[in-house]
């Protein structure tokens, strides 16, 4: 099967090389990471890439997101998110989604966010409509339960993934099943300066022609310090000119803990030693502009961590791109930048290793210089218009794609025939394959027996032979003992249940009364209005709010064409009558409302009052339809202009909603709730949302994906964080094609946004939708 606007790319797993075409479309991304001033590795990686991507590719824009302790912590032009506030993180996620950001980038580490394992980070990426990027700066070997937790959630919730080695993509993949295709390996970006300058810069530092090693970074246990002090002897014995530099500032969280004691351990340390006078300490956090030349003036650079886990260094990239010999234990990322004699390997904690891979390196000038050249050259690979590139190529393949053509032809019926048998319509699909196993319902098969009332793509013995299997069913449905309708049925033709949700039983009645007045067998027509009055007169007084609405849609349908009909009117106005006093209850100023909660086919209430005020002559229920439907198409309307249905993720979120997973069947409602509203006051407002809820099943949604094929009828499940649900129930492909009524009726002039032809058929029968 073919969704228009679909493309794929090649590439090879691992590569992170891409041939796409490049775009100069304005972009915004809403990057969130700790940023400066703050002090640390982060904060900094976060400003070189706006900095940076900036700088070669003027068209990406970011908003810049800051993780803080406290508010007022950042400078201008920097919006906050306090770590430990859990309130913070939905406020900027619903912040960013009002902001028509085109993606949203993600910096992972674990304890920049707040909770256990910083899991408030879920609160935050779980309430974000656009896509999605996550870095993962660290990929842990042996993750707790709960960070596994958390990064199974996050890989969920990914549209892209980029990680700095191809360890951490491996892991990332073997443990956390992320899927390769996602998955970008970019390594950390550098400076690009020109090589060997390290006399120029020892001036400047007035370290005349000393060799110089340097270890730069925030001061910490678990650094490996200790280990470089302890092979000094060693080294100045043979080189007792040399200078070893240890350079950054004591990290905060240290500080706050114990203050300077680790530093003062390790300056004792060389005192004992007799080593104190070869190292100059710089206890400051340095801009990256200082940091650059403090690494000119280097010949050796040292990373003695012995935590091997470590999957990024900053200033180890910086180092290999300035062209410094390395000297570093075998640590994730040291192991694969330093591959291939780029650097020296040695085992973790070896006072001999570090001594005698320093002392070679200090002994034979050829060699040092060539280990410098070798070092510069792997970095052109990783300087900034590299890394820039990549980044840019990342946000082109995550961003939504363009809007597909818009359809206008009826979809074909070829994709119902192949959900159907001689029982009814089955429920779900992998794919495109019916799935017996979850058999069939009441509610598809009502949809259904609607679609088949109105549709023009099949012939009248074609209509009526349907109509008699799904009539049939929903006869079968009824329990008449108990006064409600089944819902589940097996493959095996087992009912499930005896008793129905209120729901399926008000979705019933509104088909028995729209094939009481549309379906073009006058046996069908009859039966339909027979089982109708028997049905209405049992669940007449149920009370939950769509329930009501669906009731309240059926008895002005047949008032349509019984408008003497004393149980429907009497049906009508007691529906209509306990929603207004619902809102009534429910609303406040910000919640325009029935109810606390946002959940399923939304708009059907408004829909509801909107047509009862209307039949029964009720101006206050027509007001009130009218103010909520606008308020529900405001909520799902997204900053960039698209719809955007309530996700099934928010069903039941008190006074909140969440952007997936986006349904079919929800776009479907707003077309019929838009085509009521204009079929009665003809507001442009209502065309402009239903056109909205229209193309959304074409990719003018939150992850540009088209989900609907007029040429087979079919129409996938809707839309997750990642993209599209390529599975294509009944009911989603009923609602494709139900909404296609509605928007002919809503928009009959539909063919001047693609230059197609409608048929005037359609266009009746589509009426019979917007207002029965």
């Amino acid at each position: 099967m073919f969704f228009a606007g679909e493309t794929q790319h090649e590439s090879q797993p691992g590569c992170n090389v891409v041939s796409l075409p490049r775009r100069q479309s304005p972009r915004r991304i809403s990057i969130i990471s700790t940023y400066a001033p703050r002090k640390c590795g982060l904060a900094t990686f976060a400003a070189d890439v706006v900095e940076q991507v900036g700088r070669y590719f003027d068209y990406v824009t970011f908003d810049i997101w800051a993780m803080t302790r406290g508010r007022g912590e950042s400078g201008a032009g920097v919006r906050e998110i306090v770590a430990d506030d859990r309130e913070s993180y939905r406020a900027a996620a619903s912040d960013i989604n009002a902001a028509a950001t085109d993606a949203v980038w993600l910096q992972h580490e674990f304890g920049i966010y707040g909770g256990p394992d910083g899991e408030m980070v879920i609160d935050l990426v779980d309430r974000i409509a656009a896509p999605l990027i996550v870095t993962f700066h660290t990929v842990l070997e042996n993750p707790s339960d709960n960070q596994r937790r958390i990064i199974d959630h996050l890989v969920a919730r990914a549209s892209r993934i980029m990680v700095m080695s191809p360890l951490s993509r491996e892991r990332l993949m073997s443990r956390h099943h992320a899927p390769s295709e996602i998955i970008d390996v970019i390594e950390h970006g550098a400076p690009d300066r020109p090589f060997g300058r390290e006399a120029i810069f020892k001036a400047k530092q007035d370290l005349r022609d000393r060799p110089v090693l340097t270890t730069f970074g925030l001061l910490g246990r678990g650094k490996g310090l200790e280990t470089v002090i302890e092979a000094l002897p060693a080294i100045l014995k043979a080189h007792p000119d040399v200078c070893y530099r240890i350079v950054g500032a004591t990290h905060p969280n240290l500080v706050a803990c114990e203050g300077e004691a680790y530093r003062d351990e390790l300056k004792m340390l060389a005192q004992g030693l007799g080593v104190a006078h070869a190292i100059e300490w710089e206890n400051r956090f340095l801009d990256t502009d200082e940091l650059l030349d403090q690494l000119e003036a280097c010949d050796i650079y040292l990373t003695p961590y012995p935590n091997l886990q470590q999957s990024t260094s900053g200033t180890l990239s910086y180092a290999v791109a300035l062209g410094k010999a390395v000297v570093s234990t075998p640590y994730i990322h040291a192991r694969e930048l330093l591959a291939d004699g780029t650097g020296v390997l040695i085992e973790p904690q070896s006072v001999s290793g570090i001594a005698e891979a320093v002392c070679a390196l200090l002994a034979n000038p050829d060699l040092l210089a060539a280990q410098k050249r070798r070092a510069y050259e792997r970095g052109r690979l990783t300087i900034w218009p590299r890394f820039a590139d990549a980044v840019e190529l990342m946000i082109e393949r995550t961003v939504a794609r363009p809007l597909s053509k818009v359809a206008t032809a009826q979809p074909s019926f070829d994709a119902v025939r192949r959900m159907s048998d001689s029982t009814g319509i089955l429920q779900h699909a992998i794919g495109t394959i019916p799935d017996r196993r979850h058999g069939y319902c009441l509610d598809d098969a009502v949809r259904a027996l609607m679609l088949v009332n109105v549709t023009t793509a099949i012939g009248r013995g074609e209509q009526v032979d349907r109509s008699m299997v799904l009539a049939s069913f929903i006869q079968h449905a009824w329990n008449a003992d108990l006064g409600r309708f089944r819902n589940f049925m097996s493959f095996e033709r087992q009912w499930l249940e005896e008793r129905g949700s209120d729901d399926s039983n008000g979705r019933a009645l509104w088909a028995l009364a729209h094939t009481a007045v549309h379906n073009p067998d006058a046996h069908v027509r009859d039966w339909a209005i027979r089982l109708y009055d028997e049905v209405l007169d049992h669940i007449a007084s149920l009370d939950s709010p769509r329930t009501l609405a669906f009731i309240i849609l059926a008895c002005t349908t047949m008032l349509g064409h019984r408008p003497a009909h004393g149980p429907s009117l009497q049906a009508a106005q007691r529906g209509a009558g306990i929603l207004a006093h619902l809102l009534e209850q429910s609303r406040r100023p910000d919640w325009t409302w029935f109810e606390a909660v946002l959940a399923y086919d939304n708009p059907r209430m408004p829909q509801a009052l909107i047509l009862a005020g209307h039949a029964l002559g009720r101006a206050d229920w027509l007001a009130t339809g009218f103010d909520t439907l606008r308020w529900i198409c405001e909520r799902q309307t997204a900053a960039a202009g698209h719809f955007r249905p309530i996700g099934s993720e928010g069903f039941g979120i008190p006074y909140s909603h969440m952007p997936f997973d986006q349904q079919p069947v929800e776009a479907q409602a707003a077309l019929d709730a838009c085509a009521s509203a204009y079929a009665i006051d003809g507001g442009q407002h209502w065309r402009d949302h239903g056109l909205a809820a229209w193309k959304w099943f074409f990719g003018a949604n939150d992850r540009g994906e088209p989900l609907a094929d007029p040429v087979s009828g079919l129409c996938r499940d809707g839309i997750n964080p990642r993209g599209a649900n390529l599975n294509c129930g009944a009911e989603s492909i009923l609602a494709f094609q139900l909404g296609y009524h509605s928007v002919i009726a809503l928009v009959p002039d539909l063919d001047q946004h693609s230059g197609d032809a409608v048929d005037e058929n359609n266009k009746q029968a589509a009426r019979t939708i917007a207002y029965p």
